[in-house]
């Protein structure tokens, strides 16, 4: 895959829910042009292109991101925070998908710019309805 064709982005670290994430999305096809990472630095450097994704510098068509909150190293509010900070990626829907359903971590994410957020379901039946 080139990255400079990337539109879905899924940052998630669980590689279950990952799964269960990729596999809804295949389902609606929105997953054709998608890229799942597993870890916050990762994820700041390719929505940056920086480090091994630098060749995405200046083309993008990113359209979506879907944020876990609960990632190793940065978590996902600072990801968001980065992303919605910097005039060149404020506009990118970020949608956070997360098992937290702390009331604290929704209005950060809203007061950071998360267009949505959604608490992950525990099944696929569940997350495909």
């Amino acid at each position: 895959m080139r990255y400079n064709e990337v539109e879905v982005l899924l940052v998630e670290d669980n590689p279950h829910e990952a799964q269960l994430a990729l596999r809804m999305l295949k389902k609606y096809n929105l997953g054709h042009r998608l890229l799942h990472i597993d870890e916050g630095i990762d994820a700041l450097d390719f929505v940056f292109a920086r480090g091994k994704y630098a060749e995405r510098a200046g083309s993008s068509n990113l359209r979506v991101i879907f944020l876990d909150l609960k990632l190793p190293r940065i978590d996902g509010l600072e990801i968001l925070r980065q992303i919605k900070g910097d005039e060149r990626t404020r506009y990118i829907p970020v949608v956070v998908f997360t098992s937290s359903k702390e009331e604290s971590d929704v209005a950060a994410a809203y007061k950071l710019g998360a267009n949505s957020y959604i608490v992950k379901p525990v099944d696929f039946e569940t997350f495909s309805t």
